[in-house]
């Protein structure tokens, strides 16, 4: 089957392919922009590839079924994402006022999708098209899958598959077990048939687990609503599961959620053959207004997935693992030179990197199956954990002496102790990849708090900072690094706070990306929050209500420059 240049999100564009039916249907609450940052787009041209039918619609009306039907009840299944955020996320700030944009909407506007996006998405398809089985994916049911603490409803809420009614759960990066879906559907019209694909979950019982299994098995909803502390041990336990490839069991009621061994992450091979279909990297031409996200992203190259860094706010980890996998050299190079051709090319790369962009070709010489380490970086760096940022600074002066590229920057996060680990990495970063500013996330100036998060000590951050100017004035380039920096953290006090604007003030710094910490489901500092506790189980200060989280977050971004106070 020849690949469209856009996927199919009418009647007209299917009869235009030459299709009377669609194999499979994806639901997004994300505009549609063909670029593989979009995991609806990749996916969809995934399956495409591989001789499936795929059809999408985009942010569709919750009030009615008409936008699903749109393309006729698709032949196998249905799949249901929220978009690139969890929707509540999208809407919600850190002090729950309604956000006023969304980058993953023509116009920037809010609004396009709906609150608990995942399981109103369902909803429709269900009603829409009875029988057929319906799969949700994404970032949001991901970290949605076992009970989780809500802050926008501050309660504990079950899996998202009971509240969604659908039949499977992808959680991860979802290639390979779209994919089985998909085969699999095509020969029984059974959604049982679907129990067992790595990557996935489901709701069965403990007779849905193969013999001999490995299983953990998590304090059950019930539990935790009555003893907070147990979502603590539930989360690790979940986060172990990924680790060490088992499967794992948790009770809701009568019923369970039963999550299958995660995936295996694509290989090389595997991620330059995704990679390299044939994208547009534009947004669906039928959008009359641009759609920001597209901006960001359009000269923006994935060089691998995953994340060592296992930081307790992160939700990267729970949704692309901990494991490194990355492309091959010569696949990014082809990349950057497709899109040195496009008309509107105006020379810069403006990010070559992933979740932590000095972690291509990393990995890990460790048995997953026996670690027991949460971080491959902290509280010190694993000697178990072998990076190529050599080989990442190769690649890098590759891209920028290919024909019609003038720049190439690195603007995902560096992480700064991995980077002291090489200095010829660093003075090329800085010297050749900056572009007058670095972005870096130290978050914190306590190491009371960064030990919570899992982060390095403020020392490393000092020591890069220091190595950073003096190779900026060595190259004759006036740079500034550009920190990220978090309020109210599960354990961070108003003191912690004005410590930190101490520091800043110190050094004449006004604090431009100050976030305050927002409890994501799913993740381990999210635990925390919810339960009030350390990853030791000891009592610690939690900034919890609204006026809390203000005050600390004010003295960061309001009491620069005041005197300090005792």
């Amino acid at each position: 089957m020849s690949s469209p240049s856009f996927l199919p999100t009418t009647r007209v564009e299917m009869e235009d392919l030459g299709w009377d039916t669609i194999d499979v249907l994806l639901v997004t609450g994300d505009a549609y922009v063909d670029h593989p940052a979009f995991g609806t787009a990749l996916l969809g041209r995934w399956l495409v590839s591989q001789g499936w039918r795929v059809g999408i619609v985009a942010q569709p009306r919750w009030d009615r079924t008409d936008d699903i039907m749109r393309l006729g009840r698709p032949r196998l299944f249905a799949g249901a994402s929220a978009g690139s955020l969890d929707s509540m996320l999208a809407h919600y700030t850190a002090f729950r006022k309604k956000r006023s944009d969304d980058a993953y909407t023509p116009g920037g506007a809010s609004g396009a999708r709906p609150n608990r996006a995942s399981i109103v998405y369902a909803g429709l398809l269900k009603r829409a098209f009875p029988g057929l089985p319906v799969v949700l994916g994404g970032i949001e049911a991901s970290l949605r899958r076992a009970a989780h603490y809500d802050f926008w409803s501050d309660s504990l809420r079950r899996s998202i598959l009971l509240d969604s009614k659908a039949d499977l759960l992808v959680y991860g990066m979802g290639e390979r077990a779209v994919l089985d879906i998909t085969r699999r559907l095509a020969h029984s019209e059974d959604a049982h048939k679907l129990r067992g694909i790595p990557g996935t979950a489901f709701m069965g019982g403990p007779a849905d687990i193969p013999a001999g299994a490995a299983c953990v098995r998590l304090p059950s909803c019930e539990a935790i609503k009555g003893d907070p502390k147990r979502l603590l041990e539930a989360t690790l336990a979940l986060e172990g599961q990924m680790r060490s490839g088992s499967w794992a069991l948790q009770v809701h009621a009568d019923r369970a959620v039963i999550f299958t061994l995660p995936a295996e992450p694509l290989d090389a091979t595997e991620l330059d053959r995704l990679y390299a279909l044939p994208f547009t990297r534009l947004a669906h031409p039928s959008y009359q207004e641009a759609i920001p996200a597209v901006e960001m992203l359009r000269a923006s190259v994935t060089a691998h997935r995953g994340c060592a860094g296992g930081c307790s706010f992160c939700s990267l980890a729970l949704h692309q693992g901990r494991r490194i996998s990355s492309r091959s050299r010569d696949s990014i190079v082809a990349e950057v030179s497709a899109l040195a051709r496009q008309p509107d090319w105006d020379g810069s790369i403006t990010d070559v990197g992933g979740p932590s962009a000095n972690m291509w070709g990393a990995r890990c010489a460790a048995n997953p199956k026996v670690c027991r380490r949460a971080s491959c970086l902290t509280p010190a760096i694993c000697p178990d954990f072998q990076d190529d940022q050599a080989g990442l600074v190769e690649l890098l002066r590759a891209l920028r002496e290919l024909a019609k590229v003038k720049h190439v920057r690195v603007a995902s996060g560096v992480r700064h102790d991995l980077a002291l680990r090489s200095p010829a990495y660093t003075r090329a970063l800085t010297a050749e990849f900056t572009g007058g500013q670095l972005k870096l996330a130290p978050e914190h100036a306590s190491d009371e708090v960064l030990a919570l998060m899992r982060k390095p000590a403020f020392a490393v951050f000092e020591r890069f900072l220091t190595l950073f100017e003096k190779e900026s004035r060595a190259a004759g380039k006036e740079q500034y690094v550009v920190p990220y920096l978090m309020s109210a953290f599960p354990g961070c006090t108003d003191a912690h706070m004005r410590a930190l604007a101490s520091w800043l003030k110190a050094r004449g710094w006004k604090p431009r990306q100050a976030q305050c910490f927002i409890p994501v489901p799913g993740t381990v500092a999210t635990a925390m929050f919810y339960a009030g506790i350390d990853l030791e189980g000891r009592r610690i200060k939690v900034a919890r209500t609204d006026a809390e989280r203000i005050r600390q977050h004010r003295i960061l971004t309001e009491g620069w420059g005041r005197p300090e106070k005792g």
